[in-house]
């Protein structure tokens, strides 16, 4: 089956142009670097059901990555020259056998980063998959969407807000977050609502302050991401009546400048089934990477510099702003 290089599932209201005439009345095209990360979504179960979320990932999910497909991207790591592995879903976390998959890329990849919501790892389960973590050094990116209980809960779901402060206690105790630990805890803050994430910086600042003020925690790094629309957020955002303004809001925002350093341009996403695409939010769309419906375990390295990669309107969500890069 072939893929589009630009997909027709998302409709625009009619004064916004598409993503791809944008970019060319810009005079740029969206095609590749040299590819030094391997992202890798392990499944879509997760134990939220968060609002803004791109997969439309919870507890109702079955698609999960099986030992088989684990050891083909394990394989697949091993024939190419990756900097580094970004693990996300869903939650990561509840995955079957991920603190051995972790291991083994660890053997074949400098450098791992794992994506949380916090709720995830707070059971006695996740305990070999936090050793794993602190044994090969880890960077944790975990999701803490605001500073206020009711926000965080609108977002996220009741009694998430306790358990993600808890979280972050533990694994300050554990190291992460602080100086010349080499334990890096990244903050993920995104929007509650039909609005683009405020000056990262300025969140940034406000973040340490209050969270070492308040609750004694520190952390390395805050990334305020646009959310995206796709998923449970586009259903939210189409039955709510804000899918025209939002589209309009990151359309408006369109930044020509970080088109070049986007993260699709440097990287290659693998799905819970093997597949490969661009990024998540094209795995999330169905735009597959290349002409055709590509396994990992038929991949000898990953596609080349200068290859094209496919565009969709919600591309505009990591070019808005100081875009995603």
């Amino acid at each position: 089956m072939g893929c589009p290089q630009e997909t027709q599932a998302q409709t625009l209201p009619g004064d916004i142009e598409k993503f791809s005439a944008a970019l060319k009345r810009h005079g740029l095209k969206l095609d590749r670097g040299r590819c030094r990360i391997l992202q890798v979504n392990v499944g879509l179960i997760c134990d939220l059901c968060c609002r803004h979320c791109h997969l439309t990932a919870g507890p109702h999910r079955r698609e999960i990555m099986s030992a088989e497909t684990m050891k083909e991207v394990v394989d697949f790591a091993r024939r190419c020259d990756f900097e580094l592995v970004d693990i996300t879903g869903g939650a990561p976390e509840l995955v079957p056998g991920i603190e051995g998959f972790i291991s083994d890329l660890a053997d074949v990849i400098p450098q791992l980063m794992l994506r949380s919501n916090l709720t995830a790892l707070g059971s006695q389960e996740r305990n070999d998959l936090l050793s794993t973590c602190v044994k090969h050094r880890v960077a944790l990116v975990v999701s803490f969407p605001a500073l206020r209980e009711a926000q965080v809960e609108a977002q996220r779901g009741s009694g998430v807000w306790e358990k993600s402060l808890a979280m972050l206690h533990r694994l300050n105790e554990l190291g992460y977050g602080r100086e010349a630990s080499g334990l890096e805890l990244h903050l993920a803050v995104n929007p509650g609502g039909a609005f683009l994430p405020a000056d990262q910086a300025a969140v940034e600042k406000r973040y340490r302050r209050e969270l070492q003020r308040r609750w004694d925690i520190v952390f390395n790094r805050l990334f305020a991401l646009t959310n995206t629309p796709l998923g449970r957020f586009r259903r939210w955002l189409e039955t709510s009546g804000n899918y025209d303004a939002y589209m309009g809001k990151l359309a408006k925002a369109f930044n020509p400048t970080v088109v070049p350093g986007l993260m699709c341009r440097e990287q290659i996403s693998v799905s819970w089934d093997g597949y490969v695409f661009d990024c998540d939010f094209h795995l999330a769309a169905g735009i597959c990477q290349g002409e055709k419906r590509t396994h990992v375990r038929d991949l000898s390295a990953p596609p080349a510099e200068g290859t094209l990669i496919a565009t969709a309107d919600h591309c505009y969500a990591c070019t808005a702003g100081a875009g995603f890069t």
